[in-house]
């Protein structure tokens, strides 16, 4: 089979998905948002999956992704859990509204959200279809998106987190949102869409992880969006600890207006493939963005990280920090990329990436980039890859300390700066436990 039938065979496998899907909405292929999942459709299937030739997916190939047939959420029997089966997966220490979705749909048997002041939302985007369907007017891609995989996910969208917070309101505990992900036997698509909105003066802090219950093949594809406006601010955290065999990929826009202030945290340890895209827009000025990742690969994964902050307006400032530990045969990407428009005037913008390889065979391509029109800026960006220090490895050997647990001090270090930004405090020893397991080191 040449290459352009089997792009179309594949495209055809995913519309005959497609049509399944509709199917089983009922009258609910009737309403004006399906119509939105049409045109997502359209829109995947003229754009089809991204290649190599692809700039922005030159060093991520899906060809392994190919080989599966993927069942959508819908169409698998509920899996289903006790309150007591999801403990192990919550991050504990601290009181919280708790979201649960398990394969993408909204559990509330397993959620407990408290009382919340007036006008509030924390609950399922169904819920919000039903109750406050002209929140998704403005924020809804499922007409004008570009990016193919992210098409697919709002051509099949059904469920999500949404968390409104109106003008003046500060949700004072963080809210944390839990999926849990996979089947005993099905190759399940499962598409979460995240919606949060911060109206005026408001304040909100998020929690999401991603989590396997079973060792089975599945691709998690899921979109955020993020709606901060004037003086909002919003901490948003995306820890994604899925199986070894679960594919993951995940855009995040970020829409910032006036002295508005959003910290974003992509936190990749598992997945043979994950993807984490971010689009950060500062819409106005004085605004404060801060993107923050941590990711950790062994064994034969590959972690992605694309992230594009559009300085559009001028007395901004942002901060990116990115960091990355990779043993075995892992494979990390790194494409961060920050704009600087002609009227951008009095402009901040850092950037940083920096990656530990701990083996002669894990590999890191990396491409922080900067493209400036205006002229009155501060500017920085810069990447470093390199080994365990072996000056301060060789120090702490000669004062008797072993060398796995050196080699633990140093990694320690390495990540502290960005485990040490989390805000809230009783996450960093939690954060702390899951990098050591993860890479199988002595916890420190």
């Amino acid at each position: 089979m040449n290459k352009d039938k089997a792009e179309k065979s594949m495209i055809n496998k995913w519309a005959e998905n497609f049509r399944k899907f509709e199917a089983g909405l009922n009258g609910e292929s009737k309403s004006e948002f399906h119509k939105s999942r049409q045109n997502a459709f359209k829109i995947f299937s003229k754009l089809g999956f991204p290649s190599i030739k692809n700039e922005e997916w030159k060093y991520t190939n899906l060809a392994k992704f190919h080989k599966h047939e993927f069942v959508h959420a819908s169409e698998i029997e509920e899996v289903k859990y006790k309150k007591e089966d999801i403990e192990k997966y919550l991050f504990k220490g601290f009181d919280h509204h708790l979201l649960v979705f398990v394969n993408g749909k909204y559990s509330e048997k397993l959620s407990c959200v408290g009382e919340t002041e007036n006008n509030v939302f924390i609950g399922s985007l169904c819920d919000l279809l039903k109750e406050k369907p002209e929140l998704l007017d403005n924020v809804y891609k499922g007409e004008n998106n570009t990016s193919a995989i992210t098409a697919l996910n709002n051509a099949f969208t059904q469920d999500g987190a949404a968390i409104i917070v109106p003008d003046n309101k500060v949700i004072e505990k963080p809210v944390q949102v839990l999926y849990l992900n996979g089947t005993q036997n099905e190759k399940v698509h499962i598409t979460p869409y995240n919606l949060i909105i911060a109206g005026k003066n408001s304040g909100v802090k998020i929690l999401t992880s991603y989590n396997s219950t079973f060792e089975n093949v599945y691709f998690t594809n899921a979109v955020t969006n993020i709606n901060a406006d004037e003086n909002a601010h919003v901490d948003y955290y995306k820890i994604q600890n899925e199986n070894e065999n679960a594919f993951h990929v995940h855009q995040v826009n970020i829409e910032q207006q006036k002295s508005s202030n959003v910290s974003s945290y992509s936190l990749s340890f598992g997945s043979q493939l994950a993807r984490n895209e971010i689009i950060a827009t500062l819409n106005d000025e004085d605004i404060d963005c801060n993107l923050f990742g941590l990711y950790l690969g062994k064994d034969n994964q590959h972690i992605d990280n694309h992230t594009m902050i559009d300085h559009a307006n001028p007395n901004c400032r942002s901060n990116e920090l990115y960091k990355g530990i990779l043993d075995d045969n892992a494979h990390g990407v790194f494409s961060g990329k920050v704009l600087v428009r002609q009227d951008a005037q009095k402009t901040d913008a850092y950037q940083s990436n920096k990656t530990i390889l701990l083996s002669d065979t894990a590999s890191i391509d990396t491409k922080p980039q900067l493209e400036i029109f205006a002229d009155d800026v501060k500017c920085s960006h810069g990447a470093t890859i390199g080994h365990l220090d072996e000056e301060a490895m060789f120090y702490l050997k000669t004062r008797g300390i072993p060398t796995e647990l050196a080699n633990s001090m140093l990694i320690r270090g390495f990540v502290d700066d960005v485990v040490q930004t989390i805000k809230i405090e009783e996450l960093k020893d939690q954060i702390n436990h899951i990098i050591f397991d993860h890479l199988h080191k002595i916890e420190i």
